[in-house]
Formats: structure tokens, C-alpha cells, sequence
């Protein structure tokens, strides 16, 4: 009979440890497996909207000045 109890008492102990300590860790860490994925995943497109923009800011504008409208200018000291 105190076996019984022992045993019992025992998976009683075991029981409270994996529900209390071992499934919170397991799902917080997986929580922070998931946030951190999210993070990666938004400063890969946070870069790549920078060298998007990058590339567009280095394209020079095309240029529309015309070849007889242009005067070169002279400073004139008094």
C-alpha cells in the first residue's frame, strides 16, 4: 500500500513539473523562435527597399536641357 502512495505521490511530482516548468519553457521559446524569424524577415525588406532606393537615387534624371539655350556664366567683379 505505501508503494501505491509512493508512486503515486511520485507521478504526482512528475505531472507538476512538465505542466508547469517544461510546456511554458517549450512554448516561450518557440515564441522567441518566432519573433525573432519576424525581425530577420523584416530587416531583410527594411535592406532591401534601402538598395532599391539606393539604385534609383544613383540613376541620374535624364536631362532636358537643349544645346543653344545654355549661357555660361561669368562673374563680374566691380
Amino acid at each position: 500500500m505505501a508503494k501505491l502512495i509512493l508512486y503515486g505521490f511520485l507521478f504526482y511530482l512528475l505531472y507538476k513539473f512538465i505542466t508547469e516548468l517544461v510546456m511554458p519553457v517549450g512554448k516561450a521559446s518557440q515564441q522567441m523562435k518566432q519573433k525573432m524569424q519576424e525581425m530577420q524577415d523584416r530587416q531583410e525588406a527594411f535592406q532591401r527597399q534601402q538598395e532599391a532606393e539606393r539604385v534609383t537615387r544613383n540613376t541620374p534624371p535624364p536631362s532636358e536641357t537643349k544645346s543653344g539655350d545654355y549661357i555660361d556664366f561669368e562673374e563680374v567683379k566691380p
